[in-house]
């Protein structure tokens, strides 16, 4: 088959700003301002004395010194140059030296939703800003699922994680020493997609366990031995990949049959989550997390599979950086898209569809325009 090929520099626009993104883990919100850039927009986080999150634009209105060197008061934000003191919704309430309030005065104040375990904030039009079009990481805070993950700072486009994650021959190569084997990049795979969503089945029967899996295996259910191992990867649009992964000892039913069914009870079954939050066009926030169903009680082993992905995913991100590099020494330079790639090539397709939607429709309130066009 010939090769595809795609150009990946790209004048357009490589996220969506209409989309909820993950900008913090629930953990780090709390009663000191938290500063982060989402989307090119810098942005501050903190938690009000009722627990709840607000997310202002990190400039003052005044003279654009970042908010997040100022300081908290109650439910308050102070500019920390002339303390000016915004509230939770951005609207300024007090002035220095003045009786009243300038009414243009405010800052930009986006969405907030803690939800998964998660923050996750909305960059473009508030009153699209639909809650119920937030990713399903229901795995990550399930009385059935043990869970627990970390936040990477990648130095690439996001994109490229997504690429990473949707094809994931590449364990066989990158991974070989604990989640990668042979198996992996000469299965057989399916791909299917919908509006918003591209899915890759991979089903790989009576093989050798990798050492990562092997282990959990033995761990949980005592066996040792040949397994059937799936790998069912699933893109939501515009950045959230989640992966249900898992082994089971080979010929115990775990594959599906003619009628899809399938019994993965003599296996042991994870929930790869991750979700990819744009910080500029060349780097990116990567949450993520790992969830078992099994052996829920046990801390030491949430907390060995927790550094064990850790260091996998470590490996991924010196592939991704190194790549991000020389697509910067290359501009221009076309990526040649095989078979394995289908899933990446479906999700970006996806993400150019919602980029596209939005090219022709500008944000008011976007960082050109802010501080001139502010609302409360």
């Amino acid at each position: 088959m010939q090769p595809s090929t795609s150009n990946f520099t790209s004048s357009t626009p490589t996220f969506p700003l209409n989309a909820w993104y993950a900008c913090a883990y629930d953990v780090e919100v709390g009663r000191e301002i938290l500063a982060r850039t989402i989307c090119n927009q810098k942005m501050v986080l903190y938690r009000t004395l009722d627990g709840q999150v607000c997310a202002l634009a990190d400039a003052c209105w005044h003279r654009l010194l970042p908010l997040s060197m100022g300081r908290l008061e109650g439910d308050e934000l102070v500019c920390g140059y002339h303390g000016l003191h915004y509230n939770a919704k951005g609207r300024c309430t007090s002035m220095p030296s003045q009786e009243g309030v300038n009414p243009s005065a405010c800052v930009k104040s986006y969405p907030v939703v803690e939800r998964h375990r998660l923050i996750w904030v909305w960059t473009g039009d508030p009153a699209l800003a639909d809650p119920s079009l937030i990713a399903d990481l229901h795995w990550n805070q399930h009385p059935d699922w043990a869970a627990d993950g970390k936040l990477i700072h990648v130095k690439c486009d996001y994109r490229l994680v997504i690429d990473n994650l949707m094809d994931l021959t590449h364990e066989t190569y990158v991974h070989g020493s604990s989640i990668g084997n042979a198996a992996v990049a000469e299965a057989p795979f399916v791909a299917t997609h919908g509006d918003k969503t591209a899915t890759i089945t991979r089903w790989m029967e009576n093989i050798e366990a990798p050492p990562f899996w092997a282990n959990q295996l033995f761990q949980a259910r005592g066996y040792k031995g040949p397994v059937d191992r799936w790998q069912i990867i699933r893109f939501e649009a515009p950045s959230t990949v989640t992966i249900d992964v898992g082994v089971a000892p080979a010929g115990s039913g775990a594959v599906p049959n003619a009628a899809g069914e399938s019994d993965r009870s003599q296996g042991v079954n994870g929930y790869v989550l991750n979700t990819m939050t744009p910080e500029t066009d060349q780097t990116c926030h990567y949450f993520w997390a790992i969830a078992r169903n099994y052996s829920l009680n046990e801390q030491r082993l949430t907390h060995q599979m927790r550094e064990g992905v850790a260091g996998i995913f470590r490996e991924d991100e010196l592939i991704l950086e190194a790549q991000q590099q020389a697509i910067n020494a290359n501009p221009g330079h076309p990526f040649y898209n095989l078979n394995i790639d289908a899933g990446a090539m479906w999700a970006r397709r996806l993400i150019d569809k919602m980029t596209e939607a939005e090219r022709d429709k500008p944000l008011a309130g976007s960082p050109k325009s802010f501080v001139l066009k502010q609302v409360a």
